[in-house]
């Protein structure tokens, strides 16, 4: 899944190759993907981008007064193409196409989906604001708002909730995920089970340090990266997420892993539990 150092390179890299182009064709090939119908689609063709920013995990190009917002979900992704086909895409069938853009120089790009689990979700706005999930997110842990104070007041107002599940949740923070929580509570040398009100204010400190260090390491890594270098970048450095079974690169432990309904997470017992292995807690709120 995209999070916020991917979904950041992505936009500053579409940024480059979007700005100032126009957008003279947007063919959906899966309909289920639009989440609006007022602008419509076709409201897009003929407007000149502006600018490609992100929210979150949100991806927002936005083209003469109006904003073609995406959200990769699990499973989504952004292909540039220097030439895009001149037939229309064909909708629906079992291509992992979701949409694709067309600008007047003949490239685009495609927002593909693999998988059969369909989650990706695109919205033609006139404001940001118009997006649900948008406005509900908490605040960027990149921006200088995002202060210690700050973050000590989520914690305190998680209560018992999971830190894990206090680092995910979107409401609360804005665009860590599954792969970075994992990635930051190790940095951190922090249990994801550990309860959120619990923190002593040496903990808060440095699960906040652990925090912007790891994301902005890695949006740092992944600055200047084309769209299609992302996901190795991202895979090569991450020390415990999808690393199950693999030694720590801290300890040496083996990496551990707990698996949920639809989600998993992985963590090394020395560096973060004291060496205990880690209970299934499927009933946490948070980690739904």
């Amino acid at each position: 899944m995209p999070e916020l150092p991917e979904v950041e390179a992505l936009a500053l890299d579409l940024q480059g190759r979007l700005t100032d182009r126009a957008i003279v064709r947007v063919d959906l090939a899966n309909f289920s993907a639009l989440k609006t119908f007022d602008p419509p689609v076709s409201a897009l063709e003929g407007t000149l981008v502006d600018g490609v920013t992100r929210h979150g995990k949100f991806l927002d190009v936005s083209a003469s007064g109006l904003h073609l917002v995406m959200h990769l979900a699990r499973a989504g992704w952004v292909r540039w193409r220097d030439q895009v086909p001149e037939l229309p895409p064909r909708p629906g069938g079992k291509s992992p196409l979701a949409a694709r853009i067309t600008l007047d120089d003949g490239s685009g790009l495609d927002v593909t989906e693999a998988g059969t689990r369909k989650s990706l979700a695109l919205y033609v706005v006139r404001s940001p604001a118009d997006v649900p999930g948008i406005v509900s997110l908490g605040p960027d842990p990149l921006d200088d708002a995002f202060t210690v104070d700050r973050f000590r007041e989520i914690l305190a107002d998680a209560g018992r909730g999971q830190v894990k599940g206090v680092l995910r949740h979107q409401g609360t923070i804005a665009g860590i995920g599954n792969a970075y929580s994992d990635e930051i509570l190790h940095a951190a040398r922090m249990s994801p089970f550990k309860p959120a009100s619990s923190l002593t204010e040496t903990e808060v400190q440095t699960l906040y340090d652990a925090v912007r260090t790891t994301l902005g390491a890695a949006v740092a890594r992944s600055r200047g990266l084309a769209a299609s270098e992302l996901k190795g970048e991202k895979k090569s450095h991450l020390a415990v997420h999808a690393q199950a079974g693999k030694p720590c690169p801290v300890c040496g432990d083996t990496v551990r892993e707990v698996s949920f309904a639809d989600s998993s997470l992985q963590y090394c017992p020395t560096c973060q539990t004291g060496g205990k292995p880690l209970a299934d807690r499927r009933t946490s709120k948070f980690l739904k």
